[in-house]
């Protein structure tokens, strides 16, 4: 295990490689390699385990009643997933949880990160403590896409992602996480409209593109 890595996670964050070789063995953890578009929580499911992303990337996708689908949210690696369902015992997955790439996972069971040992150890409780501080992060980051998806039209949605993505970057150039068919899922607009209104705002000068690379262009 890369324990070196892991230091630089949200949740390991703050505990040395030795306190993190010793409390991984305490959180029953276990790794995982999935290849792409496997699914690793699949929708009705119950979970009892984190997921931690070693290499590679998820998305969580939510399927319709009569049929189609959206990516409700993206994880990199070194974040975590799982942990809102996994916190609430027999909580059913309302959506899949699948490999956007190859990627390996790290699993720990939730009941062990949410219970300090008899001895009550520093690390264990800062643990704890990061993994409010991710779950506070994620419902933020939901909050976001809805802030994304609130304007009525395909320009207005795309404006309002694009802009945050470069303040998020610091820079008017930046790489996207999205196909254009995962951006259209994530904005919850069709992938054909998306891509035209694309076409049209780099027509007006407003933007460059290369697949998933950005600039965007001052008035």
């Amino acid at each position: 295990m890369d324990c070196e890595f892991l230091q630089t996670t949200s949740l390991f964050r703050g505990l040395t490689t030795e306190e993190i070789r010793q409390i991984l063995t305490c959180l029953g953890s276990h790794e995982t390699r999935f290849s792409k578009d496997a699914v690793i929580f699949r929708g009705g499911d119950t979970v009892t385990e984190v997921g931690l992303i070693l290499e590679g990337s998820v998305n969580v996708i939510a399927y319709h009643y009569w049929g189609g689908s959206s990516i409700f949210g993206h994880a990199e690696k070194g974040r975590l997933f799982g942990e809102a369902y996994a916190a609430i015992p027999g909580k059913e997955l309302l959506c899949d949880v699948k490999a956007a790439e190859d990627s390996r996972i790290l699993f720990m069971n939730m009941d062990r990160l949410l219970t300090t040992c008899t001895k009550n150890c520093g690390p264990h409780q800062r643990i704890i403590r990061n993994l409010l501080q991710i779950s506070a992060s994620n419902t933020l980051a939901q909050i976001t896409r809805m802030m994304h998806t609130a304007p009525r039209t395909i320009r207005e949605r795309l404006l309002s992602y694009l802009s945050e993505q470069a303040a998020l970057n610091g820079s008017p150039s930046f790489t996207i996480p999205f196909s254009r068919r995962q951006l259209a899922d994530y904005l919850g607009v069709d992938r054909s409209a998306l891509s035209n209104e694309l076409s049209k705002m780099r027509k007006e000068n407003l933007l460059s593109f290369r697949k998933n690379e950005f600039t965007l262009h001052e008035k």
